[in-house]
């Protein structure tokens, strides 16, 4: 039988504890588990580019994983802690939109808050649900427990609005999800959005980048502009970006992440 797999994603970084301790509780509980570290450098309360590297690295697990999401400004408040399970694999983490781009681009198929104490340590604190609340809750679902044990069925589960691009008669709107070590701006526009707007690969369209108007070449690959040229391309994790071949959009462009995007039709 394959050793369950569990992933940890978090904003604590590498120089504290914390990371430590999320992976003891989990084996001291599950002592079979293999762990993957996915990113402990998301920015700090950077739900969105926390959201998109989840999003972008959990399809390539093999299916049955458990994922660790952690990045919970609310830490300690009313937000609940989740356990989702899609058609493919689970996520655990907070309630604050940080699962939904990856758990809906996987196919969701139940929602639960964790609510069964027998699933946490015995004494949780207020300040690091990562180890007391949604490290044990991962280990014992890897040792076999249903889902539905964890608690109740929830459907009003925050959904984040760069989620969810918006199709018009005129416009697809989005957002700018993430920008990248080389300055590409990641939009939250998925190919599957993309392809609504029936813009072919070769032709040039028209995008508007907050109140500023770009023609751009929708390509296939960085090199079919010119060196310093911009394009738009659907990039390897499936979302359309804006670029620059061998150049910095983000810079060229004066983009920032949460910055509207709207490809007009």
């Amino acid at each position: 039988m394959t050793a369950p797999l569990i992933t940890l994603l978090s904003d604590f970084g590498l120089r504290d504890p914390y990371v430590a301790e999320m992976k003891a509780v989990i084996l001291s509980i599950c002592p079979q588990a293999r762990l993957v570290d996915v990113s402990h450098e998301i920015e700090k309360f950077n739900i969105r580019m926390g959201a998109f590297v989840l999003a972008s690295a959990a399809p390539y697990f093999p299916k049955g994983a458990i994922h660790v999401a952690v990045v919970d400004p609310g830490v300690g408040t009313k937000r609940r802690a989740l356990l989702v399970e899609t058609r493919q694999t689970f996520f655990v983490g907070p309630d604050n939109g940080l699962l939904m781009l990856a758990a809906e681009r996987m196919g969701i198929r139940h929602v639960y808050e964790i609510t069964n104490p027998s699933f946490m340590l015995s004494r949780v604190s207020r300040t690091f649900h990562g180890r007391d609340v949604f490290a044990p809750a991962a280990a014992h679902l890897a040792n076999g427990c249903k889902p539905s044990d964890f608690g109740l069925k929830i459907k009003d589960y925050v959904v984040p609005r760069f989620a969810k691009p918006r199709l018009t008669k005129s416009a697809l709107f989005g957002e700018v999800l993430h920008i990248d070590d080389f300055g590409n701006i990641v939009t939250n526009i998925s190919r599957a959005d993309f392809e609504k707007t029936r813009i072919q690969e070769g032709a040039m369209f028209s995008l508007r980048l907050k109140d500023k108007v770009v023609k751009l070449k929708f390509c296939s690959t960085y090199g079919e502009v010119p060196v310093g040229k911009s394009l738009a391309l659907i990039g390897s994790h499936d979302f359309l970006e804006i670029s620059v071949n061998q150049g910095n959009a983000s810079q060229k462009l004066g983009a920032k992440v949460g910055d509207t995007v709207a490809v007009l039709i």
